[in-house]
Order: C-alpha cells, then sequence, then structure tokens
C-alpha cells in the first residue's frame, strides 16, 4: 500500500477530519464543521494517505520562529498499530518551517509515549503555564 503525507489543505478530506474529531476524539467531541474549517485555514495541516484516501491528521499552530502547537493529531482507528502514527510524526518534526522552535507544546492523555520519541516531555515549569479551558464550550452552542 501506498502511504503519503502532504500539506497541500487542498486534498483534506474536511468531513472525516470534522466527523473524526466531532464524534471519536476526547478532545474535540461536538466541534462544529466551521470551527473546524477555521482551524483548518488557520494553521499548517499534516494530511496522511494511504492509496489516496486520508487515514490519519495533524495541525499545527505556529508563528514559524519560535513557538508551536501541535494539536488534532489522529489515525483512523482501524488503521492503528501499523506506524502510521510515526510517520505523521516524521513529517510533522521534519517539515522545514518548523525548525529552530524556542517552544514546541501539545497536550495528550494518550499517547505520551510516542511523543517522547520526538523529545517532547513534561513541562520544564508547568508552574509557569496558565489557560482558560472551556471543556464544554460545543455542547453548548
Amino acid at each position: 500500500m501506498n502511504t503519503e503525507i502532504s500539506t497541500d489543505k487542498g486534498r483534506l478530506d474536511v468531513a472525516l477530519i470534522h466527523r473524526f474529531l466531532s464524534e471519536q476524539s476526547s478532545w474535540a467531541r461536538g466541534i462544529p464543521r466551521a470551527t473546524v474549517e477555521r482551524a483548518i485555514a488557520q494553521s499548517l495541516c499534516f494530511g496522511l494517505y494511504q492509496d489516496g484516501a486520508q487515514i490519519g491528521f495533524a495541525r499545527v499552530i505556529s508563528d514559524f520562529a519560535t513557538f508551536a502547537y501541535l494539536v488534532d493529531v489522529f489515525v483512523l482507528p482501524e488503521l492503528r498499530g501499523q506506524g502510521h502514527s510515526r510517520t505523521l510524526m516524521d513529517a510533522v518534526m521534519a517539515h522545514p518551517q518548523l525548525q529552530g522552535l524556542r517552544r514546541f507544546l501539545l497536550a495528550t492523555s494518550t499517547a505520551g509515549w510516542l511523543y517522547a520519541k520526538y523529545g517532547f516531555g513534561p513541562a520544564a515549569k508547568p508552574q509557569a503555564f496558565m489557560e482558560i479551558n472551556d471543556p464544554e464550550i460545543y455542547s453548548r452552542a
């Protein structure tokens, strides 16, 4: 099977991305499609394709100089355990616009083992980070 990565937003299967995020993810359940579309438009996106069909996704929010935040990473459940997450992360970490950053963040509750292979670890000063977190925002919309 032929697997490839593309950052061409025109190739993204937005319906598939929205369906996964809104129905299967733990972090964006119920997210409106318009919000997904706006997020894609303002981010560096990585589509993972097998034989031309999208099977995975990752999105990076960045100024491309000092900071990046990795979000919405997934491989379709039926294709997990075949190395696709590593292929996707290899592409993210090698992207020329994401080199030399001072800080690259992500939040995960399930795949820390994967991200640790790429140098991610607990925040050096977690007490220095603050957030506004509204996990029910999509269910109230």
